[in-house]
């Protein structure tokens, strides 16, 4: 095996614990157990030719399709509100929840005519739904504590997401649409694919492997 090992871009959180599952059914690695315990963001697994970092969700695929890493794991959420030069050979069926809009509870329907003011973070997927709809909306782009936004009068709804719900309901909001389903996507970049076609072909191959024996079998 050559010694040049294929970064791969692991996301923090609970996205960490999931894949790491994955990477272990398929290369018998874990990311998180080879990170846990150290301060660096890296961690090597020289036996499967694999390095390992430890980076923020919205930062994966910035990372993979600036070649910094080869591979990466990325939530669909992401790669869909800023589309990237990426190849995704694989849903890895993890990290599942929605991108949904949700209006206060009991709210009355606006004027007509009136375009809503809809909180988010998720402005372009927020824009292209309502555009979909025929729908105009005046998008306010925020980066955290999304649902208490319309409580505050700052929006009277929001695009957001969620697994449970249970957020939403707890700041008195009803789901009332899905925007977008996400899981999380194996992402490669394209020029990596080409340098290293046989070694990533064998890796997908293994994660595709290790889905299925995770979707039939559990963890």
């Amino acid at each position: 095996m050559t010694s040049e090992l294929i970064t791969v871009a692991v996301p923090k959180g609970r996205l960490l614990d999931e894949s790491s599952h994955l990477f272990e059914r398929a290369v018998g690695v874990s990311p998180k157990a080879l990170l846990t315990g150290t301060r660096k963001l890296h961690a090597d697994a020289p036996g499967a030719g694999l390095r390992f970092i430890s980076i923020r969700a919205a930062d994966v695929a910035s990372y993979v399709e600036h070649g910094a890493a080869a591979v990466g794991v990325a939530g669909l959420d992401v790669l869909r509100e800023e589309p990237r030069d990426l190849y995704e050979p694989l849903d890895l069926g993890i990290g599942r929840c929605s991108v949904i809009v949700a209006w206060p509870r009991g709210m009355k329907p606006l004027p007509k005519g009136v375009a809503p003011r809809i909180a988010t973070k998720y402005s372009n997927l927020a824009s292209r739904h309502f555009a979909l709809k025929g729908l105009p909306a005046e998008i306010i782009h925020l980066h955290g504590s999304i649902e208490v936004a319309p409580s505050l009068g700052l929006a009277d709804g929001i695009v957001d997401i969620t697994e449970t719900g249970e957020t939403l309901k707890a700041n008195g909001l009803v789901v009332a649409e899905e925007v977008l389903a996400v899981s999380a996507r194996l992402i490669v970049n394209r020029v990596a694919l080409k340098l290293h076609a046989e070694r990533l072909r064998r890796l997908i191959d293994a994660l595709r492997l290790a889905v299925g024996a995770t979707a039939q079998h559990g963890r």
